[in-house]
């Protein structure tokens, strides 16, 4: 049972990345007062916890109602997670790439912070590859719902000390742990690859 929160700790923190969301943050809100910024991170924070439950609830759903099972999802799932982490990996980073994405002040919370920095396409998925109800009770999904919101809460308490984390870790700090945290996560996906095509072959016998 421990076992299976750190796991599920190590892949959410990873998916969604709050140190690697810290330049981004940065970048967008210089210049700004000190009220507007805390409340940019705030709304980013709260809009993203949103999008995270809305998959969280109805993504299995929405899966079902398609007649999608969800192992070939876990299998689809475990690939757009393998490229996500390789992107981490062998890409720019999160912070270098995300910086660069224009933005209006008004929208700051939304684009990017909250999507694509926070709730991320990867986040989005492995929110539902962890909840689903055919391999999770209600207990364990709501542990992962549990694990999810602190680490937003994580998020937005490093936003709220950006300016201080910037200075110990720097950018080149932020992107060492982004291709760290993507090498774990590479891990990761292809287990879930690799569970997905066995249950899949288990399913269509």
């Amino acid at each position: 049972m421990f076992d299976s929160l750190i796991v599920q700790f190590v892949v959410l923190w990873a998916v969604i990345d709050p140190i690697g969301s810290v330049p981004v943050y940065l970048a967008k809100t210089i210049g700004l007062p000190l009220e507007a910024r805390h409340r940019i991170a705030r709304n980013a924070t709260l809009i993203s916890a949103g999008i995270l439950l809305f998959f969280l609830m109805a993504g299995q759903l929405l899966l079902e109602a398609m007649q999608i099972p969800l192992t070939a999802f876990q299998t689809a799932g475990g690939l757009v997670l393998l490229l996500f982490a390789l992107t981490m990996i062998f890409g720019e980073g999160k912070p270098s790439e995300e910086m660069r994405l224009p933005s209006n002040l008004n929208e700051i919370a939304v684009y990017p912070l909250a999507v694509p920095s926070i709730a991320s396409p990867g986040a989005m998925m492995a929110i539902v590859l962890l909840t689903d109800n055919h391999r999770f009770n209600f207990g364990e999904q709501m542990m992962t719902t549990v694990i999810m919101l602190v680490i937003l809460l994580i998020t937005y308490l490093l936003f709220i000390a950006a300016n201080r984390i910037q200075r110990i870790i720097g950018t080149t700090g932020a992107a060492i742990i982004s291709r760290v945290m993507g090498l774990i996560l590479a891990a990761v996906a292809i287990n879930n690859i690799l569970v997905g095509v066995r249950d899949f072959f288990m399913y269509v016998k």
